[in-house]
Protein backbone atom coordinates (compact mmCIF):
# COMPACT_ATOMS: atom_id res chain seq x y z
CA UNK A 1 0.00 0.00 0.00
CA UNK A 2 1.40 3.42 -0.91
CA UNK A 3 -0.28 6.76 -0.47
CA UNK A 4 -1.54 8.27 -3.25
CA UNK A 5 -0.02 11.88 -4.96
CA UNK A 6 -2.68 12.08 -7.60
CA UNK A 7 -5.97 11.39 -6.43
CA UNK A 8 -9.76 11.60 -7.97
CA UNK A 9 -10.42 14.18 -9.63
CA UNK A 10 -7.96 13.08 -12.43
CA UNK A 11 -10.60 9.75 -12.23
CA UNK A 12 -13.35 8.34 -14.77
CA UNK A 13 -16.13 8.71 -11.40
CA UNK A 14 -18.53 6.34 -12.68
CA UNK A 15 -15.49 3.63 -13.66
CA UNK A 16 -14.74 3.32 -9.70
CA UNK A 17 -18.88 3.83 -8.54
CA UNK A 18 -19.07 0.58 -11.00
CA UNK A 19 -16.18 -1.46 -9.94
CA UNK A 20 -17.31 -0.68 -6.38
CA UNK A 21 -21.26 -1.41 -7.04
CA UNK A 22 -19.29 -4.70 -7.97
CA UNK A 23 -17.76 -5.11 -5.19
CA UNK A 24 -20.33 -4.17 -3.14
CA UNK A 25 -22.05 -7.52 -3.55
CA UNK A 26 -18.84 -9.19 -2.55
CA UNK A 27 -18.42 -7.62 0.76
CA UNK A 28 -21.70 -7.63 2.04
CA UNK A 29 -24.48 -7.54 -0.37
CA UNK A 30 -25.35 -10.24 -1.28
CA UNK A 31 -25.64 -11.57 2.95
CA UNK A 32 -28.36 -8.37 3.07
CA UNK A 33 -30.66 -10.12 0.40
CA UNK A 34 -30.01 -14.09 1.81
CA UNK A 35 -30.74 -12.76 5.47
CA UNK A 36 -33.95 -10.72 3.39
CA UNK A 37 -34.97 -14.12 1.71
CA UNK A 38 -34.75 -16.05 5.29
CA UNK A 39 -36.42 -13.26 7.17
CA UNK A 40 -39.66 -12.76 5.04
CA UNK A 41 -39.92 -15.66 2.59
CA UNK A 42 -41.17 -13.27 0.10
CA UNK A 43 -41.26 -14.11 -3.75
CA UNK A 44 -39.30 -10.92 -3.98
CA UNK A 45 -36.61 -11.72 -1.46
CA UNK A 46 -36.34 -15.53 -2.43
CA UNK A 47 -35.73 -14.72 -6.32
CA UNK A 48 -32.82 -12.06 -5.34
CA UNK A 49 -31.64 -14.72 -3.22
CA UNK A 50 -31.36 -17.22 -5.60
CA UNK A 51 -29.69 -14.63 -8.76
CA UNK A 52 -27.08 -14.33 -6.11
CA UNK A 53 -25.83 -18.11 -6.37
CA UNK A 54 -23.63 -19.43 -9.22
CA UNK A 55 -25.26 -22.56 -11.36
CA UNK A 56 -23.18 -25.33 -10.90
CA UNK A 57 -22.53 -25.84 -14.25
CA UNK A 58 -24.94 -24.41 -17.19
CA UNK A 59 -27.08 -21.38 -16.71
CA UNK A 60 -26.87 -17.76 -15.81
CA UNK A 61 -27.64 -15.60 -12.19
CA UNK A 62 -26.79 -12.37 -11.61
CA UNK A 63 -23.81 -13.22 -9.41
CA UNK A 64 -22.01 -14.89 -12.45
CA UNK A 65 -21.85 -10.82 -13.58
CA UNK A 66 -19.47 -10.06 -10.73
CA UNK A 67 -16.14 -11.75 -12.08
CA UNK A 68 -16.41 -10.36 -15.49
CA UNK A 69 -17.87 -7.42 -15.00
CA UNK A 70 -14.45 -6.77 -12.90
CA UNK A 71 -12.36 -7.90 -15.78
CA UNK A 72 -14.39 -5.46 -18.27
CA UNK A 73 -13.78 -2.57 -15.78
CA UNK A 74 -9.90 -3.27 -15.75
CA UNK A 75 -10.04 -2.94 -19.68
CA UNK A 76 -11.91 0.21 -19.47
CA UNK A 77 -8.89 1.95 -16.81
CA UNK A 78 -6.15 0.32 -19.71
CA UNK A 79 -6.32 3.64 -22.28
CA UNK A 80 -6.31 5.63 -19.28
CA UNK A 81 -3.33 4.42 -17.28
CA UNK A 82 -1.13 2.68 -19.59
CA UNK A 83 -2.15 5.07 -22.16
CA UNK A 84 -1.22 7.81 -20.37
CA UNK A 85 2.02 6.36 -19.64
CA UNK A 86 2.74 5.98 -23.16
CA UNK A 87 1.44 9.39 -23.91
CA UNK A 88 3.90 10.81 -21.27
CA UNK A 89 6.62 9.14 -23.42
CA UNK A 90 7.52 6.06 -21.79
CA UNK A 91 9.23 2.68 -24.00
CA UNK A 92 6.63 0.54 -24.50
CA UNK A 93 8.85 -1.95 -23.04
CA UNK A 94 9.04 -0.06 -19.87
CA UNK A 95 5.01 -0.57 -19.62
CA UNK A 96 4.88 -3.86 -20.50
CA UNK A 97 7.31 -4.75 -18.18
CA UNK A 98 4.91 -2.88 -15.56
CA UNK A 99 1.84 -5.14 -17.24
CA UNK A 100 3.49 -8.62 -16.80
CA UNK A 101 4.27 -7.44 -13.28
CA UNK A 102 0.82 -6.39 -12.39
CA UNK A 103 -0.25 -9.78 -13.66
CA UNK A 104 2.02 -11.87 -12.00
CA UNK A 105 1.87 -10.32 -8.56
CA UNK A 106 -2.15 -10.61 -9.16
CA UNK A 107 -1.22 -14.58 -9.65
CA UNK A 108 0.79 -15.14 -6.79
CA UNK A 109 -1.91 -13.18 -4.79
CA UNK A 110 -4.70 -15.42 -5.95
CA UNK A 111 -2.35 -18.62 -5.06
CA UNK A 112 -2.12 -16.88 -1.02
CA UNK A 113 -5.62 -16.38 -1.14
CA UNK A 114 -6.45 -20.27 -2.08
CA UNK A 115 -3.76 -21.59 -0.08
CA UNK A 116 -2.56 -19.11 2.62
CA UNK A 117 0.94 -18.64 3.85
CA UNK A 118 1.62 -21.85 5.15
CA UNK A 119 3.87 -24.40 3.37
CA UNK A 120 2.25 -26.99 1.72
CA UNK A 121 2.74 -30.24 -0.14
CA UNK A 122 3.12 -29.32 -4.22
CA UNK A 123 -0.22 -31.80 -4.44
CA UNK A 124 -2.48 -29.49 -2.01
CA UNK A 125 -1.66 -26.44 -3.84
CA UNK A 126 -4.12 -24.97 -5.93
CA UNK A 127 -2.79 -22.24 -8.30
CA UNK A 128 -5.58 -21.05 -9.92
CA UNK A 129 -7.62 -18.08 -9.06
CA UNK A 130 -10.20 -15.05 -8.90
CA UNK A 131 -6.85 -12.93 -8.73
CA UNK A 132 -4.97 -15.27 -11.25
CA UNK A 133 -7.83 -15.16 -13.76
CA UNK A 134 -7.79 -11.04 -13.34
CA UNK A 135 -3.83 -11.17 -13.86
CA UNK A 136 -3.57 -13.04 -16.98
CA UNK A 137 -6.65 -11.72 -18.62
CA UNK A 138 -5.32 -8.34 -17.84
CA UNK A 139 -2.19 -8.87 -18.74
CA UNK A 140 -2.55 -10.13 -21.97
CA UNK A 141 -5.14 -7.85 -23.53
CA UNK A 142 -2.82 -5.10 -22.12
CA UNK A 143 0.02 -7.03 -24.00
CA UNK A 144 -2.29 -6.43 -27.21
CA UNK A 145 -3.19 -3.13 -26.37
CA UNK A 146 0.83 -2.37 -26.62
CA UNK A 147 1.58 -3.78 -30.08
CA UNK A 148 -1.58 -4.03 -32.21
CA UNK A 149 -3.27 -1.58 -34.13
CA UNK A 150 -6.33 -0.14 -32.26
CA UNK A 151 -8.73 -1.38 -35.19
CA UNK A 152 -6.86 -4.64 -35.05
CA UNK A 153 -8.54 -5.16 -31.40
CA UNK A 154 -11.92 -6.26 -32.49
CA UNK A 155 -11.10 -8.66 -34.89
CA UNK A 156 -8.67 -10.50 -31.90
CA UNK A 157 -11.85 -9.88 -29.44
CA UNK A 158 -13.99 -11.85 -32.33
CA UNK A 159 -11.12 -14.34 -33.27
CA UNK A 160 -10.42 -15.79 -29.86
CA UNK A 161 -13.84 -15.97 -28.77
CA UNK A 162 -14.70 -17.93 -32.58
CA UNK A 163 -11.13 -19.66 -31.98
CA UNK A 164 -12.19 -20.82 -28.25
CA UNK A 165 -16.00 -22.06 -29.83
CA UNK A 166 -14.21 -24.02 -32.72
CA UNK A 167 -11.64 -25.52 -30.19
CA UNK A 168 -13.96 -27.21 -27.88
CA UNK A 169 -16.86 -28.02 -30.43
CA UNK A 170 -14.54 -29.92 -32.19
CA UNK A 171 -12.46 -31.90 -29.47
CA UNK A 172 -12.84 -33.55 -26.62
CA UNK A 173 -11.26 -35.77 -23.39
CA UNK A 174 -9.89 -38.91 -24.25
CA UNK A 175 -13.13 -41.47 -24.58
CA UNK A 176 -15.45 -38.96 -24.80
CA UNK A 177 -17.89 -37.84 -28.40
CA UNK A 178 -16.47 -34.43 -30.04
CA UNK A 179 -17.57 -31.43 -28.99
CA UNK A 180 -18.97 -33.02 -25.48
CA UNK A 181 -19.36 -29.44 -22.74
CA UNK A 182 -19.47 -32.07 -19.95
CA UNK A 183 -17.36 -31.22 -16.75
CA UNK A 184 -15.83 -34.92 -17.73
CA UNK A 185 -16.07 -34.55 -21.09
CA UNK A 186 -15.05 -31.63 -22.34
CA UNK A 187 -11.06 -30.63 -23.60
CA UNK A 188 -10.25 -26.93 -21.43
CA UNK A 189 -10.77 -29.60 -18.12
CA UNK A 190 -9.06 -32.65 -19.93
CA UNK A 191 -6.58 -29.80 -20.55
CA UNK A 192 -6.59 -28.47 -16.41
CA UNK A 193 -5.91 -31.97 -14.96
CA UNK A 194 -3.23 -32.90 -16.97
CA UNK A 195 -1.15 -29.88 -17.57
CA UNK A 196 -2.07 -28.36 -14.09
CA UNK A 197 0.04 -28.80 -10.86
CA UNK A 198 -1.24 -28.87 -7.51
CA UNK A 199 -5.13 -29.49 -7.42
CA UNK A 200 -8.36 -28.20 -8.99
CA UNK A 201 -11.49 -27.26 -7.20
CA UNK A 202 -13.71 -29.87 -8.39
CA UNK A 203 -10.63 -32.18 -8.86
CA UNK A 204 -11.85 -32.88 -12.37
CA UNK A 205 -12.43 -29.08 -13.09
CA UNK A 206 -10.88 -26.06 -11.87
CA UNK A 207 -13.75 -23.25 -11.83
CA UNK A 208 -11.39 -20.92 -12.72
CA UNK A 209 -8.96 -23.16 -14.87
CA UNK A 210 -6.41 -22.52 -16.90
CA UNK A 211 -7.32 -23.48 -20.40
CA UNK A 212 -10.04 -20.75 -20.42
CA UNK A 213 -8.64 -17.86 -19.42
CA UNK A 214 -8.35 -17.67 -23.55
CA UNK A 215 -12.41 -16.02 -23.83
CA UNK A 216 -11.15 -14.49 -20.21
CA UNK A 217 -8.83 -12.13 -22.69
CA UNK A 218 -12.06 -11.01 -24.35
CA UNK A 219 -13.64 -9.15 -21.59
CA UNK A 220 -10.59 -7.43 -20.91
CA UNK A 221 -10.33 -6.70 -24.40
CA UNK A 222 -14.07 -5.12 -24.42
CA UNK A 223 -13.39 -3.18 -21.56
CA UNK A 224 -10.08 -1.68 -23.40
CA UNK A 225 -12.22 -1.08 -26.43
CA UNK A 226 -15.11 0.56 -24.59
CA UNK A 227 -11.99 2.84 -22.71
CA UNK A 228 -10.83 3.69 -26.41
CA UNK A 229 -14.26 5.00 -27.23
CA UNK A 230 -14.51 6.88 -24.02
CA UNK A 231 -11.42 8.58 -24.89
CA UNK A 232 -12.78 9.73 -28.46
CA UNK A 233 -13.41 13.58 -27.84
CA UNK A 234 -15.22 13.62 -31.41
CA UNK A 235 -17.86 11.61 -30.31
CA UNK A 236 -20.46 13.43 -27.42
CA UNK A 237 -20.81 12.20 -23.89
CA UNK A 238 -24.39 11.41 -24.51
CA UNK A 239 -23.82 9.76 -27.72
CA UNK A 240 -21.09 7.36 -25.95
CA UNK A 241 -23.86 5.92 -23.27
CA UNK A 242 -26.43 5.20 -26.15
CA UNK A 243 -23.67 3.41 -28.08
CA UNK A 244 -22.66 1.48 -25.40
CA UNK A 245 -26.21 0.83 -24.50
CA UNK A 246 -27.20 -0.38 -28.13
CA UNK A 247 -24.00 -2.88 -28.58
CA UNK A 248 -24.51 -3.93 -24.81
CA UNK A 249 -28.18 -5.47 -26.30
CA UNK A 250 -26.64 -6.68 -29.52
CA UNK A 251 -24.34 -8.84 -27.45
CA UNK A 252 -26.89 -9.99 -25.35
CA UNK A 253 -28.81 -11.20 -28.43
CA UNK A 254 -25.75 -12.54 -29.63
CA UNK A 255 -25.11 -14.61 -26.57
CA UNK A 256 -29.05 -15.80 -26.91
CA UNK A 257 -28.16 -17.18 -29.79
CA UNK A 258 -25.20 -18.62 -29.43
CA UNK A 259 -26.32 -20.32 -26.19
CA UNK A 260 -27.88 -22.68 -28.61
CA UNK A 261 -25.26 -24.14 -29.55
CA UNK A 262 -22.40 -23.73 -26.73
CA UNK A 263 -24.35 -23.30 -23.72
CA UNK A 264 -24.06 -19.98 -21.32
CA UNK A 265 -21.70 -21.54 -18.51
CA UNK A 266 -19.02 -19.72 -16.16
CA UNK A 267 -17.25 -22.65 -15.60
CA UNK A 268 -15.83 -23.23 -19.26
CA UNK A 269 -15.87 -19.09 -19.33
CA UNK A 270 -18.04 -19.83 -22.87
CA UNK A 271 -17.78 -17.46 -25.36
CA UNK A 272 -21.75 -16.88 -25.12
CA UNK A 273 -20.65 -16.33 -21.58
CA UNK A 274 -18.28 -13.69 -22.74
CA UNK A 275 -20.84 -12.20 -24.95
CA UNK A 276 -23.70 -12.10 -21.87
CA UNK A 277 -21.33 -10.33 -19.67
CA UNK A 278 -19.85 -8.06 -22.14
CA UNK A 279 -23.24 -7.07 -22.68
CA UNK A 280 -24.48 -6.85 -19.18
CA UNK A 281 -21.37 -4.55 -18.64
CA UNK A 282 -21.75 -2.68 -21.58
CA UNK A 283 -25.27 -1.87 -19.94
CA UNK A 284 -24.12 -1.02 -16.60
CA UNK A 285 -21.08 1.28 -17.65
CA UNK A 286 -23.37 3.06 -19.98
CA UNK A 287 -25.91 3.81 -17.05
CA UNK A 288 -23.16 4.83 -14.69
CA UNK A 289 -21.07 6.72 -16.93
CA UNK A 290 -24.38 9.02 -18.05
CA UNK A 291 -25.31 9.34 -14.70
CA UNK A 292 -22.41 10.18 -12.94
CA UNK A 293 -19.79 11.66 -15.67
CA UNK A 294 -22.75 13.47 -18.53
CA UNK A 295 -25.06 14.41 -16.18
CA UNK A 296 -22.63 15.09 -13.31
CA UNK A 297 -24.84 13.21 -10.29
CA UNK A 298 -21.92 12.50 -8.50
CA UNK A 299 -22.59 12.56 -4.61
CA UNK A 300 -24.93 9.87 -4.08
CA UNK A 301 -22.27 7.09 -5.59
CA UNK A 302 -19.24 7.90 -3.24
CA UNK A 303 -20.54 5.44 -0.88
CA UNK A 304 -19.38 2.68 -3.99
CA UNK A 305 -17.00 5.24 -4.88
CA UNK A 306 -15.10 4.68 -1.55
CA UNK A 307 -15.53 0.61 -2.02
CA UNK A 308 -14.09 1.07 -5.86
CA UNK A 309 -11.29 2.38 -4.91
CA UNK A 310 -9.59 -0.39 -2.92
CA UNK A 311 -11.20 -3.32 -4.34
CA UNK A 312 -8.58 -5.76 -4.36
CA UNK A 313 -7.74 -4.85 -0.95
CA UNK A 314 -10.89 -5.50 0.58
CA UNK A 315 -11.25 -9.07 -1.75
CA UNK A 316 -7.87 -10.47 0.11
CA UNK A 317 -8.98 -9.07 3.60
CA UNK A 318 -10.89 -11.51 4.46
CA UNK A 319 -7.89 -13.81 4.27
CA UNK A 320 -6.21 -11.56 7.34
CA UNK A 321 -9.50 -10.00 9.08
CA UNK A 322 -11.63 -12.19 10.85
CA UNK A 323 -14.28 -9.98 9.70
CA UNK A 324 -17.14 -12.12 11.35
CA UNK A 325 -15.25 -12.07 15.20
CA UNK A 326 -14.74 -8.13 14.85
CA UNK A 327 -18.68 -7.58 13.78
CA UNK A 328 -19.70 -9.66 16.60
CA UNK A 329 -17.44 -8.16 18.91
CA UNK A 330 -18.88 -4.67 18.22
CA UNK A 331 -22.20 -5.63 17.50
CA UNK A 332 -23.22 -8.10 19.84
CA UNK A 333 -25.65 -6.01 21.87
CA UNK A 334 -27.54 -4.75 18.82
CA UNK A 335 -27.70 -8.23 17.23
CA UNK A 336 -29.22 -9.10 20.81
CA UNK A 337 -31.72 -6.33 20.92
CA UNK A 338 -32.98 -7.11 17.47
CA UNK A 339 -34.22 -10.20 18.75
CA UNK A 340 -33.68 -14.08 17.13
CA UNK A 341 -35.60 -13.10 13.94
CA UNK A 342 -34.26 -9.89 12.62
CA UNK A 343 -30.53 -10.60 14.16
CA UNK A 344 -29.00 -12.49 11.05
CA UNK A 345 -30.09 -8.78 9.46
CA UNK A 346 -28.21 -7.03 12.02
CA UNK A 347 -25.31 -8.77 11.62
CA UNK A 348 -24.94 -8.62 7.71
CA UNK A 349 -25.73 -4.79 8.11
CA UNK A 350 -22.95 -4.42 10.89
CA UNK A 351 -20.49 -6.47 8.57
CA UNK A 352 -20.92 -4.38 5.53
CA UNK A 353 -20.41 -0.84 7.41
CA UNK A 354 -17.41 -2.59 9.67
CA UNK A 355 -16.31 -3.19 5.86
CA UNK A 356 -17.17 0.27 4.32
CA UNK A 357 -15.41 2.47 7.68
CA UNK A 358 -12.41 0.51 7.22
CA UNK A 359 -12.00 1.34 3.75
CA UNK A 360 -13.31 5.38 4.29
CA UNK A 361 -10.30 5.19 6.78
CA UNK A 362 -7.98 4.00 4.15
CA UNK A 363 -10.06 6.63 1.42
CA UNK A 364 -9.34 9.68 3.63
CA UNK A 365 -5.96 8.91 3.79
CA UNK A 366 -5.46 8.11 0.41
CA UNK A 367 -3.79 5.04 1.00
CA UNK A 368 -4.64 2.51 -1.78
CA UNK A 369 -3.57 -1.07 -2.52
CA UNK A 370 -2.35 -0.72 -6.12
CA UNK A 371 -1.02 -3.81 -7.87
Amino acid sequence: MKPENTFISQRLHSLDALRGFDMFWIIGGEGLVHAMAKITGAPFWLSFSEQLEHPYWDGFTGYDLIFPLFIFLAGVSTPFSVGKALQSGQPKSKVLQRVLRRGLILLILGVIYNNGLELRPLSDIRFMSVLGRIGIAYALANVLYLYVKEKWLIYWFGGLLIGYWLILKFTSAPGFPMGDLTMEGNFASYVDRTVLPGKLSREIHDTVGLFNNIPAICNALAGIITGLYIKNKTVTPTRKAVTMAVFGVASIVIAQVWNLDFPINKNLWSSSFVMQTVGLSLLLFALFYYIIDVLGYQKWSFFLQVIGMNSILIYISGKFINWRYTTEALFQWLMQLSGETYAILTSAICLLVIKWLFLKFLYDKRIFLRV
